[in-house]
Formats: C-alpha cells, structure tokens, sequence
C-alpha cells in the first residue's frame, strides 16, 4: 500500500460518504455563522456576550463529531467544514483581540501565516488528487489551547482585579504555546505533503 493509499484511507474511512446535508455539517455551517457576531461583540467589548457564543461554538464541535460518529453521519464534506470552522474561529477571534487590544498583532501574523501556508498546501494537493492531510495530535493539541487561552483572555479582561491580571499572564502563556504546537504540526503537514509530491513524481 502506497503513501496515497495510507493517506486516503486515514482521512477518508470507509465511513466516510459522499453527502452534503448531514446534522454535523449543518452545526459546522451554523458554527461557522457565528463568527461575524463573535468578531464584532469582542472587537467592541461586548466580552461576556461573546464569552458565551464562542463557548457555545467550541461545545457544538464536540457536538458534531459525536453525532457524526455516533449516528453514522460521517461525510468527507464534513472532514474538510469541521477544521475549516476550527480555524476561521480562532483567527478572526484573534483578530478581534488585536482590535481590542487585548493581544498584540504580531499573534493574528503568525496564526494567519500559518494558516495561509496550509490552505496553500491543501490547493497543492488537490492537484494531485489527495484531500486534506489527517489531522496531527500536534494540530488538536495547539487548536485546542488556543480555544481554551482565547476564552480565558475574554474573562480575564471582562473583570477587573488581581486575579484577572494573574489569568490575563496565564492565558496567555497557554495562548502563546497553543501557536507553538499549530506551527509545530504546520511544519509536519508540510513535509508530509511534500513527501506525498516527491513520491507522485517518482511514479511519474
């Protein structure tokens, strides 16, 4: 079994159908309409009220997959909705932050880049036939400590006090280390999806 075979058969199991209107990517798609509010209530300080959509957002993905595997509605348009929702969630929430000044810009830099490298990866390989990579321990260990740190910096600057000034550092400890893993299994999609084209011209 080749490298495309052991590829394909991770990330697109026998599961996995050929359908778009399933309960998953439907929570994906509302997900994913949250965003524009989310930007908006923390880019104008509204922190609590975000605090509580981008809680919701983050139990719904959870929500999702269980449904999805629980109920057989695994499908491959939801393999590539669900990261797509991850991501546009953390960066425009990023961004928000920015325009808050609640973290510094040189973040929404760094996470974009990341992200644009990736999404630059994945129109690469669409041209040799191969879907998205399977997703790294290293990308849901970074994704998630960026959905906690994010979170954590709204209540942190939502309240005033001591205690809120030690979360603001603790938060964005776990911030800052969650970006560290995203570029971490950034760099090892990369080489994966340059092994998968190194090997597609050996065969050619």
């Amino acid at each position: 079994m080749t490298l495309k075979d052991l590829t394909v058969e991770s990330k697109y199991s026998p599961e996995a159908k050929d359908t778009i209107w399933t309960v998953p990517n439907a929570i994906s798609l509302m997900r994913i309409a949250c965003i524009p509010f989310i930007t908006v209530l923390v880019s104008q300080r509204h922190l609590v009220l975000s605090l509580l959509l981008i809680l919701v957002s983050a139990l719904s993905d959870g929500v999702d997959g269980y449904i999805a595997r629980r109920f057989n509605q695994v499908s491959k348009a939801g393999q590539i909705l669900d990261p797509i929702a991850d991501r546009m969630l953390i960066f425009f929430t990023i961004l928000a932050l920015g325009v808050s000044h609640i973290l510094p810009w040189w973040l929404l830099i760094v996470v974009g880049l990341r992200d644009l490298l990736m999404g630059g990866l994945i129109v690469v390989l669409a041209q040799y036939d191969y879907g998205p990579l399977p997703v790294h321990f290293a990308g849901k260990t970074g994704t998630a400590l960026l959905m906690i740190g994010i979170p954590a910096l709204i209540v942190a600057d939502a309240w005033a006090g001591p205690e809120f000034r030690v979360l603001h550092l603790i938060s964005l400890a776990v911030v800052l280390w969650g970006v560290v893993f995203y570029w971490y299994a950034g760099v090892l999609y990369l080489r994966q999806g340059i092994s998968l084209m190194r090997e597609e011209h050996d065969h050619e």
